[in-house]
């Protein structure tokens, strides 16, 4: 071979490989895409990513289809996702207790997240808010930590769940606040908040949407929300911070993750359509009808909070010995 002809294939492999994850990002998607959701059918994630995939097929012109695989810490759904082509075509519709709870809780599953997905951006925010039945004498947090002081272990909190954010979010409470109250966990929301509305059980930390209506049928009472401020569809709550638990603050959240090893520019491409998503007022006015506001972030800024999270939640898994049956 000439130095010319070697030459000239060098410079067609630079150019190639230059412009070719560029090219495929502009032609991107060249296939329906999946969501695949942790959860079952009819579920607060279920619906949100229902709402994000119509947002995402009328942006892309592609069709997006929503699959439910739920269970087992989410592992099924993110198995899903990495047994898949890394090509941003399977989404993982992630949560605050698939991607920084389970890999800290759960000790068997099919991946790492932190090794097996590429976070592509933060989706939606959405505060738990503290409720308590309507029969004790207690209207404000300050009078549930002097309750629980003067009567430790009287009350009792219900969860969705040994594991569940409403059981590490209360149990982050009970350190923070220095009180003790009996965890009472439940197989789902559901059960628990029936038996909180029955008097069965005394408090719950229950996601903003579910507590305020809730609070509607008078058996319960609202005193504060977990979130790093006062939120627009309950701006008579005051947060933990200003209602005597300094520096407490937790915030659900969802977000998409595609399979490590997805290109670059793929990602790139699926982030912009995320971050142009979060300012379409159509979009964050139906989010905003479930009870979560829509946000957006970059990959690397998501990257962080999620594993800033998985510390957060492994601190509290480990002071409180929570186990998972």
């Amino acid at each position: 071979m000439s130095r010319r002809t070697a030459l000239n294939l060098i410079a067609a492999t630079v150019i190639a490989t230059g412009i070719g994850p560029a090219a495929h990002a502009q032609s991107y998607p060249t296939k329906p895409l999946r969501i695949i959701v942790p959860f079952a059918v009819g579920g607060s994630s279920d619906i949100m990513a229902r709402g994000l995939g119509k947002q995402l097929a009328e942006q892309l012109g592609a069709q997006v289809v929503v699959e439910n695989r739920p269970g087992g810490g989410g592992g099924p759904a993110m198995q899903a996702v990495v047994s898949s082509p890394a090509d941003g075509h399977t989404l993982l519709y992630g949560t605050i207790g698939t991607n920084s709870v389970a890999p800290v809780l759960f000790k068997n599953l099919p991946v790492d997240p932190v090794r097996d997905l590429q976070p592509v951006s933060i989706l939606a925010l959405n505060p738990s808010v503290l409720i308590v039945n309507a029969s004790l004498p207690i209207k404000s947090l300050e009078d549930l930590i002097r309750y629980a002081k003067a009567n430790p272990g009287k009350l009792s909190y219900a969860s969705a769940g040994n594991g569940s954010i409403s059981h590490l979010a209360t149990e982050l409470l009970k350190t923070t606040a220095q009180i003790d109250m009996l965890h009472v966990p439940y197989k789902g929301g559901g059960a628990a908040s029936a038996d909180l509305l029955a008097g069965n059980v005394s408090v719950m930390i229950e996601t903003i949407t579910n507590a305020m209506t809730l609070a509607k049928t008078g058996k319960v009472r609202a005193i504060a929300n977990s979130g790093s401020r006062r939120w627009a569809t309950a701006p008579e709550l005051p947060t933990f911070s200003e209602a005597g638990v300094p520096g407490y603050q937790v915030d659900s959240w969802t977000g998409l993750f595609v399979a490590a090893g997805t290109p670059a520019a793929i990602v790139e491409r699926l982030n912009a359509e995320l971050v142009k998503a979060a300012r379409d007022p159509g979009y964050r006015t139906a989010m905003s009808n479930i009870g979560v506001e829509a946000t957006s972030s970059s990959p690397q800024e998501f990257a962080s909070f999620v594993r800033a999270e998985m510390d957060k939640w492994a601190r509290v898994i480990l002071l409180t010995g929570t186990k998972v049956d």
